[in-house]
């Protein structure tokens, strides 16, 4: 019954809006709207192709809108017949069931968020605006269901009695703690205020999403001078020049908006009006009073929201998203932030003085802004580690850094091996998919990558399912990775800075979370964790990048074919610290953000957004001067809708993790095949059939730690 869960998550995996219109129409030939008496079909049965692999040849638009209510429709006469059982409850003839239920809408819900997520069109958004609300109600039709809650409660108190296998009782646990979670125990008119407000919410989230994709692709700069791209490189114009004929502004250039307050191109750009007015872009996308403006919506979702989880009988929407996180409370999540906020203040107030000389030296008076401070901190950083990103850039080709890094990371700690497969139908030309196979060879499963910017695609990186693992289902992992790297113009190569390699590897952190699941049940398989859990694979993976003897394996210079210099090594991994207190800055600002939303409480009036960001912000501490949120509250797609709520603190409690687990492997000896397995082992394979604290604990030897993260992180004191 993974289908349940996931319906309302989206994408399962690390969030997440971006690049040309005419590509939806040219890279989906089959996916036309025009209805036929079979629409939806398609998913009426398992793909027949490989491990169930999505049939995109065969998937039309069309086919979405049927399949999903012929789905639900299904898992409804499935879920009628366990709850109408007239025999006894047991196992097997309620919970075993339940998970069997659903296949047809897990089907085509997971090639359908898929696609709207990356691959969107305005018939998919319009369909994606009619089913969101009847999901929502669906999910609710369920686990409001009195006589299946009678049947599941009735297990949970005989438990003991029961003869159940560790797994069994980990699905017990968890599937009565979701029915009292969704209201289970509610009075009838309660739980109608909550059906209500449950579609309202999902509503909502889903109209956030198509503005803020809307709103992205508006706030894209147009330049009509190439003069005022100075300090760009020519394949960087190339890209602005092939982006604008993409839009039909052809002796233009356009530089799209990436997902985060600051733009990476505001590193390179020499003429400060224009870095100010791509900065300004970025920071008001959302926020232009017109038919893209996503304020409104944010005020009636945390209200929503806090009025949600005072019904539940929660103080404020994060007590009651935390109760089943690894942190438990807000309270806890706070304290640990609050140990990170004045290391971070500190080293950024440091490095903003740093910057400020450094646009002394260069001969100019003005006050340093935000969209000044890449451009200035790189320059401090070539002057003291000698270290030029544009040096560095040629050694990173996409295609180099997949197969002879990230692949062979895995084959270092895993034993796996790839294959592509260009036989399997793709969504996109770009996209591209291989077979995964373990060290004796057994297959494990199949992984796609989408790398590439488009217009009709949200923004950030993540990694989902198109298929889960199963031993019940009899269902081997089909998973997909997806980035928003600048696609090189034609016959250019594919160049990347070494934060879209560090994408990379975290994102394969989560496929290979997804592809070593190895559990009965979908509810418990493979990524279906809590959210300060999810991230812990992926955040250790990272550290596999500067791994010397795989950067050397993947780092090649991609004309010369000579493997990267020692002496670059050097520099890179003495840089790896530099810049840290601006990165924790935004990264904390963003989570205060996201936590003063969710703990506002049930009474509280409708708030105005830019006011009330002022306000947190400060409360929070996280007023950083010159360290704006890595997500303005107007583009905090995470949290609004793509599952985050309350949980952005996780990507900073599961670098605390990562950076634990990952000062446990270079204390044991660091990357060896032994200590890959012994993770994948412990962590990578169990899913979520154990306790997260009680997982951790039995790999690390003991609780969380802080002081590994401080040091990685260069803000355990010192100079970087």
């Amino acid at each position: 019954m993974h289908s349940i869960r996931s319906l309302l998550l989206g994408v399962a995996a690390c969030a997440l809006i971006a690049g040309p219109a005419d590509a939806a129409a040219k890279t989906k030939p089959a996916m036309t709207t025009a209805s036929s008496p079979t629409a939806g079909a398609v998913f009426a049965q398992p793909s027949p192709l490989f491990l169930h692999a999505p049939q995109f040849d065969r998937i039309k638009e069309a086919d979405f809108e049927p399949a999903l209510e012929a789905g639900m429709a299904q898992q409804k006469a499935e879920i009628a017949k366990i709850a109408d059982d007239p025999a006894p409850p047991s196992f097997d003839n309620t919970l075993a069931a339940m998970e069997r239920s659903g296949q047809q809408l897990e089907r085509a819900n997971q090639v359908f968020s898929a696609l709207t997520s990356a691959n969107t069109s305005d018939a998919l958004q319009a369909v994606e605006s009619r089913m969101s609300p009847k999901l929502a109600a669906h999910h609710d039709w369920i686990f409001l269901n009195p006589k299946l809650f009678a049947r599941v409660q009735s297990l949970y108190a005989r438990q003991d009695s029961l003869g159940l296998d560790p797994e069994q009782r980990q699905l017990l646990k968890v599937t009565y703690q979701e029915f009292v979670h969704s209201g289970a125990k509610l009075s009838a008119a309660d739980q109608a205020k909550l059906k209500a407000l449950n579609e309202q919410l999902s509503t909502l989230e889903t109209t956030f999403q198509h503005r803020l994709l809307a709103a992205a692709k508006a706030g894209a700069l147009v330049v009509d001078d190439q003069a005022k791209l100075a300090g760009l490189t020519d394949e960087q114009v190339a890209a602005a020049a092939s982006a604008a004929q993409a839009r039909g502004l052809k002796g233009k250039w356009v530089l799209p908006l990436q997902n985060t307050t600051q733009q990476p191109l505001l590193q390179d750009l020499a003429d400060r009006s224009l870095r100010e007015e791509l900065f300004k872009r970025s920071w008001t996308r959302a926020e232009q009073g017109d038919a893209n403006d996503t304020r409104d919506a944010i005020a009636q979702l945390a209200r929503l929201r806090a009025e949600k989880a005072k019904l539940l009988g929660f103080p404020n929407y994060a007590a009651y998203v935390l109760e089943d996180q690894m942190a438990k409370t807000p309270q806890a999540a706070e304290a640990f932030m609050r140990q990170l906020s004045p290391a971070a203040r500190a080293r950024s107030i440091a490095e903003a003085a740093e910057n400020q000389k450094m646009v002394q030296a260069g001969g100019e008076t003005f006050k340093l802004e935000p969209w000044d401070w890449e451009r200035y901190s790189e320059r401090v950083r070539k002057a003291r580690y000698d270290l030029d990103e544009a040096e560095v850039k040629p050694y990173f080709q996409l295609d180099r850094v997949l197969q002879d890094g990230v692949f062979y990371a895995a084959n270092q700690l895993y034993g796996l091996t790839f294959k592509e497969r260009k036989d399997l139908p793709v969504y996109d030309p770009d996209v591209r998919a291989f077979e995964v196979h373990n060290e004796d060879g057994s297959l494990l499963g199949l992984i796609y990558f989408d790398y590439f910017k488009r217009d009709n695609k949200s923004g950030g990186a993540w990694m989902s399912n198109y298929v889960g693992q199963s031993k019940l289902l009899g269902t081997k992992p089909v998973v997909y990775n997806v980035a928003n790297f600048t696609k090189p113009a034609p016959g250019q190569p594919a160049l990347i800075p070494f934060d879209d390699v560090t994408t990379m590897f975290h994102e394969f952190g989560h496929a290979l979370h997804g592809l070593f699941a190895d559990q009965t049940y979908p509810t418990l398989s493979g990524t279906n964790t809590a959210r300060d859990f999810v991230e812990y694979p992926s955040q250790i993976n990272e550290n596999w990048a500067l791994e010397p003897k795989v950067l050397k394996h993947y780092a090649v210079h991609y004309k010369t074919g000579q493997p990267i210099p020692q002496s670059l090594v050097d520099k890179i991994k003495a840089a790896s610290k530099f810049n840290k207190g601006y990165e924790m800055g935004e990264l904390i600002a963003a989570a205060e953000l996201d936590m003063q939303w969710h703990t506002l409480p049930g009474s509280a009036p409708k708030e105005d957004v830019d006011a009330f960001e002022v306000q947190a912000l400060k409360a929070a501490g996280a007023d950083f001067p010159n360290v704006p949120p890595r997500y303005r509250s107007s583009y905090f797609l995470h949290i609004w809708s793509n599952g985050y709520a309350a949980g952005y603190y996780a990507y900073l409690w599961t670098q605390m993790l990562a950076d634990d687990s990952y000062q446990w492997f270079v204390d044991h000896g660091g990357m060896t095949r032994a200590n890959g397995q012994r993770f994948r082992d412990m962590i990578l394979s169990r899913g979520h059939t154990l306790d997260y604290g009680e997982m951790f604990r039995a790999f690390y030897g003991k609780d969380p730690d802080i002081g590994p993260m401080l040091e990685h992180r260069g803000l355990a004191g010192g100079h970087d």
